[in-house]
């Protein structure tokens, strides 16, 4: 019996387990719900791991107070994908309904045994936080292989079992491992595959029962046949079938292969009348597929049945809340009043990051090890090339690598910036309501709550307030990313300051004083004309790829014919769909605003069932947008081995055309993927549920969201890999800037204190040390590493009152001490803030890496004179030679700028310019001059640039953020005009004036973003390292 009054306070007590046998994070203290009161009955549930418990609930307590007592047991706070399922008397398997009496579902509860199972699987097992989560999950998987359920071929199966036996025996022992599979049977062709598990479990030495569990999970996602219940059925013509439902939508079965998928997004209504079962679909132009399809089950009961699994499934990964009840009617009913209750997945997510909780052990029953493991595991290299052997066999593999799972840590994130990258998109977009009709159906019906739209809005983006906040809305400072200055030359031959750009006073640009454009006064319409103008430049971004770049291949021929097919075969055709796209919109934009006479008007004011239909149309090539960041790898590594294509790369750099790095071209396809899920969660939050526009585009936002969580890990990886790389031109005196597991964290201008007094330095935080640089005196402007402080063993200390310089802190490091100091406070908590989070994250890993520990640079010091540093810029003058010696290189990059400005910038700030970025034409004017000159504008990478038309190939100039605040003009400026903002940093004063409001409001929030700078990590909730 389970006394819910009497129960330990620690699981792994009350399971009779070894200490510290896992991780699980509800409170042993809490209480189990309360029950009503009247007589107590007692019922039997089987749990995942074949145990049985019995539990007291009340003979009236709702089903949910048992299945909220089986949860308590457990210690699980990620209950709400696991149901209770038993066989009713009609013997059928069915969920016991949470809100509905027990004793009304279970005539006799004596002789019923519930069993405890997964009901929801999400289609990403890194969406599950917790580890005792992701291990019951395990044991639903090794269940379904053992009854035939999981079906695969015999490589997968091969590997699952493997992982599995890791997880139960440990390390690989030839003679306990044969002996574990002689008494244990995991899936019915096991004796002829006993071979394949022993090899597969040989290469899984080291591998923590978390870690097996995480490895099972990522192949059994990727199977056919994962999570599918199948329920027999027949078509019209009586051809034998299965139906199955999934979190994508309704899927139809023959056998065990799939033979159709209907997406939520494309089903309008689910119903079923008596034995048939109906799905009736969107219209579509481009299908030739009937409006209804019908499907004969064994009777109504089974009708019933599979209808409300398809309800649950539905509200649980597609709605953003719990949907309401109905009210009841006056006189009769019709139709089913059943409905989902409980979290959805959206709610489930949220409630895991926003709560802390302490970790409590739980038993891992059939292991025989003591698993030590985070809650973060990452596939060991033993592991990963198993399953890299399997997936290349496994037909239905999806084909991306492998994610890890994102660990929380104590920290509290409310940026939305951070939580792309702790897991956010991991939850689902889409949100509509369940109700019925005629006997009994699910009308998928738009309902937003006004909660939902506001999460939906992209506003400005705010730190964490356990941190230190950003700067007063008075002096909004913009952190930025690299820009594309002046070309020219100062009289001494340097590169020109980073702080004005010439061509900026440039008088030869078109004036347009008071041209006032008439345009439609629908927000909708300023929506779709933000699609249209960030569209044009993102195709002419894959320009410089597909059109410049392969121009410059074929002329110079250095680049191996495997990697031009690679770059150029995948990029090709992401160009040409997306100029069709284009021309879509373009047309769409004419008819609303009434320049087309060849259709009416008022028939195309919307922009949803273009975003749609091409929408669905790019999931189609994402195949081809996993490649580019392959391409991006490859490319990088021919490089290191082809100085003849390293030059090339280099040369091309430094073309016009080429306004931003090179590799950042590389992943604009994977960042416009964000940037139409922006628009279409905007398009849906300004659009009332009833609006014509508004289904279509709550469709199209649920397929890119799809598309965004599949890629979003890759993406992830990616930009940081990028950065490294970029940094890697602007570093001189270090090799293999981008070693495996690094991750950049913030750049910025710190005063070193030395002998000479304080000195202005360039600092690199990275996740493994922190480096500081100055910068070069030569034509190539590279700044020149001095030194490095391993993370490890490093401590923080604020010594503005030890030194008497403001805004000072204290570096102690093994080997060297640093003091330095920041340009202002917000800086200081910025860098003290984020260099104690990497420190914590560096103590948690195993230590300082060999490479850093032996790296040695031509003017390093000894470590009896590095608490007397001596080192000025005198020290430069041994160097310069070898400085005069490096390839040419822009002296205008984000370091540069830094550098002239005196402030810095995390990944976070890099992430947040990348997400928010815009394209329209502005009306410019300066301090002193009377006309506003009409611009085309760019705005990314925390830069503005300018353009006389959208047509142009290349910038005219370019203004870096960095530094720059964002006001409204006072009226002491005499700016007499509408939607005016200004920029300014010091003298420099510059005024810009949008269209329209929505435009106007826009504007400022993209620059806004930036900001409110988040020095929070986006690796603070990574505990894995970075595999290129």
């Amino acid at each position: 019996m389970v006394e819910p009054e009497e129960r330990p306070s620690v699981a792994g007590q009350r399971l009779g387990a070894p200490e510290s046998l896992g991780i699980s994070t509800l409170e042993p203290g809490q209480r189990p719900p309360t029950m009503p009161p009247g007589r107590q009955i007692s019922i039997r549930v089987q749990m995942l791991d074949d145990t049985q418990e019995v539990f007291e609930v009340s003979q009236r307590a709702p089903g949910k107070a048992l299945f909220d007592l089986v949860c308590s047991h457990l210690n699980l706070v990620e209950g709400d994908y696991f149901g209770l399922e038993f066989q009713d008397q009609r013997k059928m398997i069915v969920w016991l309904d949470l809100l509905k009496p027990i004793l009304k579902q279970i005539r006799r509860p004596k002789n019923i045994i519930l069993r405890f199972v997964v009901k929801f699987f999400p289609p990403d097992h890194t969406q599950l936080l917790e580890e005792l989560t992701r291990y019951l999950f395990a044991l639903q998987i090794k269940h379904d292989l053992a009854c035939g359920r999981l079906t695969c071929n015999e490589s997968s199966a091969a590997l699952l079992v493997a992982h599995i036996v890791q997880s139960e025996i440990g390390d690989f022992d030839e003679v306990q491992c044969k002996q574990h599979l002689l008494n244990n049977k995991y899936i019915p062709e096991q004796d002829t595959l006993m071979d394949k598990i022993i090899g597969y479990h040989r290469k899984h030495v080291g591998q923590t029962p978390a870690e097996s569990d995480y490895q099972l999970l990522e192949i059994a996602r990727r199977l056919e046949m994962y999570g599918v219940r199948l329920h027999p059925a027949k078509d019209r013509e009586g051809t034998r079938l299965s139906l199955a439902v999934a979190h994508s939508g309704v899927l139809v079965f023959q056998g065990h292969t799939k033979i159709n998928a209907f997406n939520w997004s494309k089903v309008r209504k689910l119903s079923f009348k008596r034995k048939r079962f109906l799905i009736k679909l969107r219209p579509d132009l481009n299908s030739n597929c009937q409006d209804t399809l019908e499907f004969m089950m064994g009777s109504r009961d089974c009708c019933k049945v599979f209808w409300k699994i398809c309800v649950e499934y539905h509200a649980f990964f597609r709605l953003f809340e719990e949907p309401k009840p109905k009210p009841k009617p006056v006189l009769f009913t019709r139709g089913s009043s059943f409905r989902f209750s409980g979290r959805t997945q959206r709610q489930v997510i949220d409630y895991v990051k926003d709560t802390e909780f302490k970790k409590v052990p739980f038993e891992r029953k059939h292991s025989k090890i003591q698993s030590n493991s985070n809650l973060s595991p990452f596939p060991s290299r033993q592991s990963a090339e198993g399953q890299g052997e399997m997936l290349q066999r496994n037909a239905s593999a999806s084909g991306h690598q492998a994610d890890s799972p994102l660990g929380r840590t104590q920290v509290t994130v409310e940026n939305p910036a951070l939580q792309r990258y702790t897991g956010s998109l991991n939850s689902q977009t889409n949100g509509c309501r369940n109700g019925t009709s005629d006997e009994a159906d699910a009308r998928l019906k738009p309902s937003p709550s006004k909660q939902q739209a506001e999460h939906l809005s992209t506003g400005p983006v705010s730190r964490s307030p356990q941190h230190s906040e950003s700067p007063s809305a008075g002096q909004m400072m913009v952190n930025g990313q690299k820009q594309s200055l002046s070309v020219g030359q100062s009289p001494d031959g340097r590169q020109p300051s980073p702080l004005t750009s010439p061509l900026l006073y440039d008088a030869g640009f078109i004036r347009a004083d008071d041209e006032d454009e008439r345009f439609p006064t629908d927000k909708a319409y300023f929506i779709a004309k933000e699609l249209l103008t960030t569209e044009r430049t993102y195709l002419k971004d894959l320009e410089v790829i597909t059109v410049s770049f392969q121009k410059a291949v074929l002329k110079d021929e250095a680049m191996p014919d495997s990697l031009r097919n690679l770059i150029f075969a995948n990029f090709e055709p992401v160009y040409k769909f997306h100029e069709t796209f284009l021309k879509d919109v373009e047309q769409r934009l004419a008819q609303w605003e009434g320049r087309s006479n060849a259709h009416i008007k008022g028939d195309y004011q919307r922009v949803g069932d273009v975003m749609l239909k091409n929408i669905q149309g790019l999931k189609l090539l994402s195949s081809h947008l996993q490649k580019h960041s392959e391409s991006l790898l490859e490319l990088e590594q021919s490089c290191r081995s082809s100085r003849r294509l390293e030059v090339l790369c280099r040369d091309f750099e430094l073309q016009k055309v080429c306004y931003l790095p090179l590799n950042i071209f590389f992943l604009r396809p994977l960042h416009r993927l964000l940037h139409y899920k922006q628009i279409l969660e905007r398009l849906c939050k300004h659009y009332p549920p009833t609006h014509d526009d508004f289904r279509d585009s709550r469709a199209a936002l649920a397929d890119v969201s799809e598309l965004v969580l599949q890629l979003h890990t890759t993406l992830m990886k990616m930009e940081n890999f990028q950065k490294l790389l970029e940094l890697k031109k602007d570093l001189v005196g270090i090799d293999s800037l981008a070693a495996p597991g690094r991750e950049f964290i913030r750049l910025g201008c710190l005063s070193k204190l030395s002998g000479k007094g304080l000195q202005q330095r360039m600092f690199f935080l990275f996740s493994d040390v922190v480096m500081y640089t100055s910068r070069g005196l030569t034509a190539s402007n590279q700044f020149k590493v001095h030194g490095q402080l391993p993370l490890y063993g490093m401590t923080i200390r604020e010594s503005e009152d030890e030194w008497g310089v403001p805004y000072s802190f204290t570096l102690f490091g093994q080997r060297q001490s640093v003091v330095v100091a920041a340009s202002s406070a917000s800086e200081m908590e910025k860098w003290i803030e984020d260099i104690r989070m990497a420190i914590e994250l560096a103590d948690k890993s195993n230590g300082p890496t060999t490479e850093i520990l032996s790296s040695s640079f031509s003017d390093s010091k000894s470590p009896e004179d590095c608490s007397a540093d001596q080192e000025s810029e005198d020290d430069l003058s041994s160097s310069r030679s070898s400085l005069e010696r490096q390839t040419p290189h822009r002296g205008n990059t984000t370091v540069h700028v830094c550098w002239h400005r005196s402030t810095s910038v995390s990944m976070v700030d890099f992430s947040v310019a990348l997400e928010n970025q815009l394209s329209g034409n502005l009306l410019r004017k300066f301090k002193n001059s009377n006309g506003w000159q009409k611009l085309w504008v760019v705005f990314t990478n925390f830069s503005l640039f300018f353009y006389k038309t959208h047509q142009d190939e290349y910038p005219l100039a370019s203004l870096p953020l960095l530094g720059y605040s964002i006001t409204i003009p006072s009226e002491s400026e005499n700016i007499h005009k509408d939607y005016v903002f200004k920029l300014h940093f010091k003298s420099h004063v510059y005024y810009f004036r949008s269209e329209s409001e929505y435009t106007f409001e826009r504007w400022m929030e993209v620059i806004r973003s930036a900001t409110c700078s988040s020095s929070v990590l986006r690796s603070s909730s990574r505990k894995d390292p970075l595999v290129y």
